[in-house]
């Protein structure tokens, strides 16, 4: 029998914890300050080290020794890495850096599922989540106890952030990495990123919201507005109106893509390797590793800033590129521009590289296209009428040139963003930890039910799915919703089943939950139908009774489950078992 959560309304510090896709981070607030200003929340300040950078977020890179030990993460990964590449001594370390899309990507997830780290060797990805995520707990616990000694870990309500576009399975691998780190279950919350924006955003004053006119608020009982969350790897999108409460309502379902900033980057990477070659890019990033992460870096810069000018200019490693042309292509590196799609487009001179300004436009293409289409099909759903804000958050929206394409594709739409939006979802996510009733009401994505055996109708059930049961027509497999696709759910829906334990199985009782984003599903043994996930208990008592109570509870960002015995009314907190 599963235990009954502890409640976890004692908690002292809010802390909320974000792996990214490129950046991490956390944030905190104490929680009695968090009750009187909830715009009183604190960051860390990382440092770059060698290049002098602060920043309020880390890159998403973790150092491990042959053993599966950290030994650093952040900045820090990335700075001893290269170090060790250069003295060659890096084939017994794991490095892995952009993991976080291995989720989204999945189409089996499971916590078995194996990822590659820089060079090609396996790890449990199960074990890289949760290192990054202990990693940036531990950081946490060490700069909260410089400040109050005696804090435990049971002080601190903890949040972690993902894209509301994952699915439940994904999410509920988070979950599981975060405990496997060390964080109580009965403590953690998950956070959906562009919800924990649009909470912060509630409380930011007009100056503080680019584009917004003094007085302005979204806040206004009645506004419907969009979040779009621009990251590193998604764009993560949700519309939300002002309730006369005060909380706030999903209009529709969160939808996204892979249009984050990295596809930029993938795009950039590719023009550069069109001209080295791909021999000479593959021994560039795998050989001069530090060299590679400036030019990284220099383009992260040159990729947030750009507005509109004659050329950009750029660092380039000249003499590495040089070295690389000469052994990879036999010609020095300006004449592997000469010989390019490229060779009027982009020029060398002292060292940098020189693009005009419609080439380095065409990086940005492909990922603008994507994200002012998602936008346009949402803004044309049902519903979505009447509304006029377009909040931009996420580290990908201060690049000036998405801002200045969504603005243009949408002139009748006020475009919004933060002055700190790239860290709009952490600072949100302290605030939803400390009221996870900020949202009330969200959109079903997909339709979820039971498989249950009914009376064969031959008018409407197909003859493939036809058993006979104690002498009678039974159809099997059929889809029994309990939720449909863009239902409505309130902040703590119940659907209440009844199950029959099996007296063959000694009290072991197994029921498995089906979702599909159908609205109307027959079967659940239709091609777009799959196992949500399994619910399995042993049952105490089972001389008393073969029935038991299966209460789902839908509304909240993970789906919980309770169970009770009929004949004893006991109750306890089950789980949807989905990786």
């Amino acid at each position: 029998m599963a235990e009954v959560t502890v409640k976890d309304d004692n908690y002292l510090i809010v802390a909320a914890l974000d792996v990214g896709t490129t950046y991490s981070g956390y944030a905190f607030a104490m929680r009695d300050k968090l009750n009187a200003d909830p715009l009183h929340i604190l960051t860390n300040i990382w440092n770059a080290g060698s290049r002098q950078l602060l920043s309020l977020k880390t890159p998403t890179c973790l150092l491990l020794d042959s053993d599966m030990n950290i030994k650093a993460f952040g900045y820090e990964a990335e700075n001893r890495y290269s170090e060790l590449v250069e003295e060659n001594e890096h084939l017994e370390y794991y490095y892995f850096h952009r993991f976080k899309m291995s989720l989204y990507n999945a189409k089996n997830l499971s916590k078995e599922l194996i990822i590659e780290d820089i060079t090609g060797k396996s790890a449990m990805a199960l074990d890289v989540f949760s290192l990054s995520i202990k990693a940036l707990k531990d950081h946490f616990l060490n700069k909260i106890r410089e400040q109050i000694a005696e804090i435990d870990i049971d002080d601190i309500r903890w949040v972690l952030t993902v894209p509301a576009i994952w699915s439940d399975g994904a999410k509920q691998f988070m979950r599981s990495s975060a405990e496997k780190a060390g964080i109580p279950s009965n403590r953690l919350r998950i956070a959906l990123e562009p919800e924990a924006a649009s909470i912060y955003c509630q409380y930011l004053p007009t100056e503080k919201l680019e584009g917004a006119e003094k007085g302005f608020t979204v806040a206004d009982i009645g506004t419907k507005y969009m979040v779009v969350d621009l990251g590193g790897g998604t764009v993560d999108i949700t519309v939300h109106e002002k309730k006369n409460d005060g909380s706030l309502k999903e209009i529709c379902h969160a939808s996204g893509a892979d249009y984050g900033g990295t596809s930029v980057d993938r795009t950039f990477f590719k023009l550069i390797e069109s001209i080295i070659g791909t021999a000479a890019m593959k021994e560039f990033k795998s050989k001069y590793l530090e060299l590679y992460l400036d030019l990284s870096r220099d383009f992260e810069i040159k990729k947030r800033n750009f507005g509109t000018s004659e050329e950009i200019r750029m660092f380039i490693p000249f003499m590495i590129f040089e070295e690389l042309c000469e052994k990879h292509l036999n010609k020095n590196f300006k004449s592997a521009i000469e010989s390019s799609k490229f060779s009027t487009d982009i020029a060398t001179r002292y060292g940098n590289i020189r693009i005009k300004e419609d080439t380095f436009i065409s990086v940005f293409q492909q990922t603008i296209v994507g994200i002012t289409k998602l936008i346009g099909e949402i803004l044309n759903k049902k519903g979505v009428d009447g509304l006029s804000q377009i909040i931009l958050v996420g580290g990908f929206s201060e690049c000036t040139l998405v801002k200045k394409e969504i603005k243009s594709t949408f002139p009748d739409k006020k475009v919004i963003v933060p002055i700190d939006s790239g860290m709009a979802v952490l600072k949100g996510a302290v605030i939803f930890g400390n009221k996870p009733g900020a949202i009330s009401e969200r959109i079903a994505k997909c339709t979820y039910g039971f498989s249950k055996r009914k009376k064969f109708d031959p008018q409407k059930h197909d003859r493939s799915h036809l058993e006979i049961v104690d002498g009678k027509d039974k159809c099997s497999h059929v889809f029994d919703p309990i939720v449909k696709r863009n239902e409505i759910l309130p902040l703590g829906k119940e659907v209440i089943s009844t199950a029959k334990l099996k007296p063959e199985n000694n009290g072991l009782f197994t029921l498995l939950i089906y979702q599909t984003e159908k609205d109307n599903p027959v079967y659940t043994d239709e091609d777009d139908c799959s196992v949500l996930g399994t619910i399995t208990e042993q049952i105490s008592d089972t001389g008393t009774s073969d029935k038991i109570k299966v209460k789902l509870i839908f509304g909240e960002t993970e789906i919980r489950i309770k169970i009770k015995e009929r004949a004893t009314h006991k109750e306890w907190n089950g789980k949807i078992e989905m990786i």
